[in-house]
């Protein structure tokens, strides 16, 4: 367990669209770019371990990224006979970007403030509003239009944050839409920008009332 005083000021960042990692959720990775593979090294030599992972997303000047994202430390490591890596990071904190910091490593790093997200650093957080069979209803229809399948039984069995995080990481959802997930300020809220999501996407994305 990650405790506040293990945060460092500035972390190494991995900006990748698409990615999510989420508080107390794990997150596998394929590091092949030699820059992350060099960040890879450095990481594995601090205590910490963490490595932040944050959406880019493009404007008229360039590549950004967003101000908030999510470390995760290096739990998991084995390297392929080629040279790569696959790692698992498990969520940590999420953090405000306060300024990319300049160096001479070829990844990129940044300042980060850790304040306002005390409780990722907690015990695992519940949704004492969620009706777990009407949203197993949606989400079975969901899976079935994308052509996805899923381990019911495992699904049933797990907690209520297990299973809204992992599904927030692994719905073939856009970019954007992850940011929204990863910014949600509680659990609940999570849930229902998840649900609708998948409500989104059964109407097509057009707006149309969904047919019950």
């Amino acid at each position: 367990m990650i405790s506040k005083t293990d945060l460092p000021d500035v972390i190494p960042v991995f900006p990748l669209p698409g990615a999510l990692l989420l508080p107390r959720s794990p997150l596998p990775l394929h590091l092949f770019e030699p820059r992350y593979l060099a960040m890879l090294d450095d990481v594995l030599k601090t205590s910490n371990r963490l490595i932040g992972m944050v959406q880019p997303y493009e404007t008229p000047g360039g590549s950004r990224l967003h101000t908030i994202g999510c470390a995760g430390k290096v739990t998991a490591f084995s390297e392929t006979e080629d040279g790569r890596y696959m790692i698992t990071l498990s969520g940590a904190s999420r953090f405000r970007i306060v300024e990319e910091v300049e160096g001479f490593t070829p990844y990129r790093r940044c300042k980060v403030n850790w304040s306002g997200f005390d409780a990722d650093l907690g015990p695992a957080e519940h949704d004492p509003t969620f009706d777990r069979p009407a949203f197993m209803k949606v989400l079975g229809r969901f899976l079935a239009e994308k052509g996805l399948s899923t381990d019911w039984d495992s699904l049933d069995e797990v907690e209520d944050e297990l299973l809204i995080n992992s599904l927030s990481t692994l719905c073939p959802f856009e970019p954007e839409d992850k940011q929204a997930l990863l910014e949600a300020p509680s659990l609940t809220t999570r849930r229902e920008t998840l649900m609708t999501l998948i409500e989104y996407a059964l109407r097509g994305g057009n707006g149309e009332e969904i047919m019950q």
